[in-house]
């Protein structure tokens, strides 16, 4: 299937994802890590430090539009960023999923990969996308200066597990590596 839409994160088409990517608006922690095709961000939105987004280089608003390369790169790069997440923060799971809506309107594709606790059943009553719809009501972002540390600490442990690669220790073990 042929991609339909081509733009990338440099041609000003008004995606905040696409903004945040390039630049043009301010991201707290920065990039923190990215491969030919992607890039990882903390989030900036109310799931709690520690979340970060993994979305591609170019404005894409489907899956299906993924070419051979990013969709390559995808199942290692939310391993890798769950891992890094699981070694900074201890959570009792990681979750992984798509967010690709503005209003019932289709926008750049990202994965949230977001750390939770059994401990949050205290104040959120069911896990996993109901967790994060509670956030969402919330709307508690994150200290920002708790969101730059911990980038800069996942931005360590991407360059830390990036490192063991290219010396030969596998994939397996960079959990405990980062």
């Amino acid at each position: 299937m042929a991609v339909l839409n081509e733009r990338d994160a440099t041609d000003g088409n008004g995606c905040l994802a696409c903004e945040l990517t390039s630049g043009r608006r301010e991201l707290p922690g920065g990039r923190i890590y990215e491969t030919p095709s992607w890039v990882v961000e903390h989030c900036i939105g109310p799931l709690g430090v520690g979340t970060l987004i993994a979305k591609p280089k170019r404005h894409l608003l489907h899956v299906w539009e993924l070419n051979d390369t990013e969709a390559a790169e995808l199942g290692p790069l939310l391993r890798d960023c769950s891992a890094v997440i699981a070694a900074l923060v201890q959570p009792d799971q990681v979750y992984a999923c798509l967010w690709s809506h503005v209003a019932w309107t289709a926008g750049h594709i990202h994965f949230v990969v977001q750390p939770a606790w059994d401990a949050m059943q205290a104040d959120h009553t069911r896990p996993g996308p109901f967790l994060q719809v509670d956030m969402f009501t919330a709307n508690e972002p994150p200290p920002p200066d708790n969101v730059v540390a911990f980038a800069e600490r996942a931005r360590a442990a991407f360059e830390r597990s990036e490192g063991a690669a290219k010396r030969g220790i596998p994939r397996e073990s960079h959990a405990e590596r980062v």
